[in-house]
């Protein structure tokens, strides 16, 4: 087995320039987790997928948005459709709005997917109900690109709650916040659109996380960490 094997896992067959784009994308420095908020970029994604089973189901769209220095760039966002063999159903397109042409019309999964790691360089993820788009990246990852993408992520559905505990029991949705929140959403279903929603979330949080003396990702993380043994044990 090769170096380049023993950093991605099983062997994809990938031309040279697409093998030399992921070693250089996994040779980028690690992102700092204990920098302020203030001094960083993460981005923000979201996913439409062809359905809810995270066994059986494909990825069919990723959004994603930059917060850098605690303020959503909008020119830094980045939409893409992954071309389908085979389209989704009609009540699955009536959801996410992406037809069969233009998931025929895709590209290439595996250049799409190198597209977006470009775009995400190593900016930790924020998302909410991380589980799902997590399960589904990482899928797609290993399918087409060959390796386990591990990568570190936060999660607003456990953290907006740790913020926030008068609210825990009656916001569970991305809606319920965004209404508290009054934060517009353009298109729902449209992966770009909930992740500029959940970007948008995110600024909410921040004056609330400094408050508590959270001023970084990974004091994020804790809280997380914290809200999910809470939400177990109710």
């Amino acid at each position: 087995m090769g170096l380049f094997d023993r950093f991605f896992g099983r062997r994809v067959e990938l031309d040279p320039a697409a093998r030399q784009r992921l070693e250089t994308w996994r040779a980028r420095p690690e992102p700092g987790l204990s920098d302020d908020f203030r001094a960083t970029r993460l981005v923000v994604v979201d996913v439409e997928t062809t359905g809810l089973d995270l066994a059986r189901d494909r990825l069919i769209a990723i959004g994603a948005c930059a917060v850098e220095n605690g303020q959503v760039v909008m020119a830094d966002s980045f939409e893409i459709v992954l071309r389908q063999d085979k389209t989704s159903t009609k009540d699955n397109i009536l959801i996410h709005g992406i037809g069969g042409e233009a998931q025929r019309d895709g590209l290439e999964p595996a250049e799409a997917l190198l597209r977006f790691l470009d775009f995400l360089g190593k900016s930790p993820l924020v998302a909410f109900h991380v589980t799902f788009d997590q399960t589904m990246i990482k899928k797609a990852v290993k399918e087409y690109l060959g390796f386990e993408f591990k990568h570190p992520w936060l999660d607003l559905a456990y953290v907006m709650p740790g913020l926030l505990p008068e609210h825990a029991r009656r916001y569970r949705a991305l809606d319920d916040w965004s209404g508290h929140f009054r934060i517009n959403n353009f298109a729902r279903h449209s992966a770009l659109a909930d992740a500029l929603a959940t970007a948008q979330l995110f600024l909410c949080a921040l004056p609330l996380a400094e408050a508590k003396r959270s001023t970084c990702y990974r004091n994020l993380q804790d809280l997380e960490k914290a809200q999910r043994w809470i939400s177990w044990e109710n």
